[in-house]
């Protein structure tokens, strides 16, 4: 699963990031195969900030499940430093360490300005992650450089598909993690190109396909759509004031005056999820995973409610059959 410390508007920033850290031990008990955390600059609603900082958080509160990012967005940071992130994270947790890469920059021009890397460090991302993948192998460009302790350790790396990224990961020969943001047949066309491009590499000799979507299972269909109500409206918010807010409940969510878009934006969002009873949640999820032939899932669910989210996940762990390890 997928957590971005989202801020709720009954708590804070530091709430949020305990949240995280406590859902994580909730998902390990359930059997969850990874818990990845975001990054994310300048935004109210999510407390996510500093992916590396958290994941070690989350993997000294946990000891089964394998932690990672979802991701670190490269263009922010120097390869060298990530590198030496994760080399520690791995070091102190071997085995169980996860690093997802994006490309995305700051949000406003004033995070970018304070991040020092404007729009442009994007066009320069698959320059960095073969820097940073050069790091651990030792295959790079800087004579006398070493990322210590990354060199010579294996941190699986995944590449979050923006823009061109389903390309670059299969010129690199590296997992490729992607949303059917665009719809189905997007997502189709960009999983199809990127198998029939792929190279196998010294990190994957075969394609490997993680799908992400926002899943909500509850006893109705009502009841989990209005799971993911909150995130949803703080997205189509964020679209037209520049803003993501903090989560409000659901209820008042539906009662705000609306204009015609805004309301019209929230129910195309929400019908771009998964939600549903576990029998049609199974439904649409099986078709999703069918479409693309997905090796694995990524799911999120930033629910206002943190029990009613739990909730959730226990109900999609018994539909994939998940069993919690035996220690």
């Amino acid at each position: 699963m997928l957590d971005r410390s989202p801020v709720r508007r009954d708590g804070g920033t530091a709430r949020a990031l305990r949240d995280t850290v406590a859902f994580a031990a909730d998902v390990e008990r359930l059997g969850y195969h990874r818990f990845w955390v975001s990054e994310h600059h300048g935004v109210p609603g999510v407390a996510g900030s500093a992916p590396t900082v958290l994941a070690a958080a989350v993997a000294g509160a946990t000891s089964r499940i394998r932690v990672g990012t979802g991701g670190v967005m490269l263009p922010n940071h120097r390869p060298l430093v990530v590198a030496e992130q994760f080399g520690v994270l791995e070091a102190l947790h071997p085995g169980r360490i996860d690093m997802g890469l994006g490309r995305s920059v700051g949000f406003t021009a004033g995070v970018r300005e304070a991040l020092g890397h404007g729009k442009e460090a994007a066009d320069d991302f698959g320059a960095q992650v073969r820097e940073l993948l050069g790091f651990f192998t030792g295959a790079h460009d800087r004579p006398g450089v070493h990322a210590y302790p990354a060199e010579g350790l294996r941190v699986p790396p995944f590449l979050l598909a923006t823009g061109s990224g389903a390309d670059l990961a299969a010129e690199l020969g590296l997992p490729l993690v992607i949303a059917p943001v665009r719809g189905e047949r997007a997502l189709v066309e960009a999983v199809t190109r990127y198998r029939d491009g792929f190279r196998p590499s010294g990190w994957a000799r075969e394609p490997y396909v993680v799908v992400s979507t926002a899943i909500a299972v509850a006893d109705s269909a009502a009841d989990a759509r209005r799971l993911l109500v909150s995130e949803a409206w703080a997205t189509v918010y964020s679209r037209s004031h520049g803003v993501f807010p903090p989560l409000s409940p659901p209820a008042e969510v539906l009662a705000l005056p609306m204009t015609d878009r805004e309301r019209k934006r929230l129910e195309e969002t929400l019908d771009g999820q998964i939600s549903g009873t576990p029998a049609e949640v199974e439904d649409r999820l099986g078709t999703l995973v069918a479409a693309v032939s997905a090796d694995e899932v990524l799911a999120t669910t930033a629910a206002y409610d943190q029990s009613a989210r739990l909730d959730s996940f226990t109900a999609l762990a018994e539909l994939a059959g998940l069993r919690v390890p035996i220690s």
